[in-house]
């Protein structure tokens, strides 16, 4: 199992819309970029990401599991591109900013901090274990 960090503008698709979608999730779709369509393919069903906003807040602000691994993209034309399916899991109880992030010593080498525009991106462990912690869940879920 792994753990990744997906970015959306809350003006596109937000954690609300995200929670409303259930269990049965949404597509992950719409990312036109190599590097985060091939991290999206390296997905398994059951690993966790973290729900970022990217826009105004940019934090991140939930948690979300992958319940369909890649497939194409309902919304490309092409048959180029491929997404996941995503559903909510919980609500990080404060969400954890960017600027906390990057203050961080133990997050310094976060793709996020290093990459900030890539909108699918790998975690490690001890980064999930840290963000979970700075974000308030006690009991983080693990992949």
């Amino acid at each position: 199992m792994a753990y990744w960090l997906l970015k959306s503008e809350p003006g596109a698709w937000s954690w609300e819309q995200q929670k409303k979608e259930g269990r049965q999730g949404a597509e992950w779709d719409g990312v036109r970029n190599y590097q985060a369509r091939n991290n999206m393919k390296a997905m398994k069903k059951g690993d966790l990401a973290f729900f970022y906003h990217s826009v105004g807040e940019k934090a991140c602000v939930g948690i979300v599991k992958v319940v369909a691994e890649a497939h194409p993209d309902s919304t490309d034309g092409t048959g180029q591109w491929e997404c996941v399916d995503v559903a909510a899991v919980t609500d990080l109880p404060k969400p954890v900013t960017l600027a906390e992030i990057k203050t961080t010593p133990q997050l310094k080498d976060m793709v996020l901090v290093n990459n900030s525009r890539l909108s699918v991106q790998p975690v490690t462990a001890g980064e999930w274990r840290k963000v979970c912690a700075l974000g308030g869940l006690k009991d983080p879920p693990t992949a």
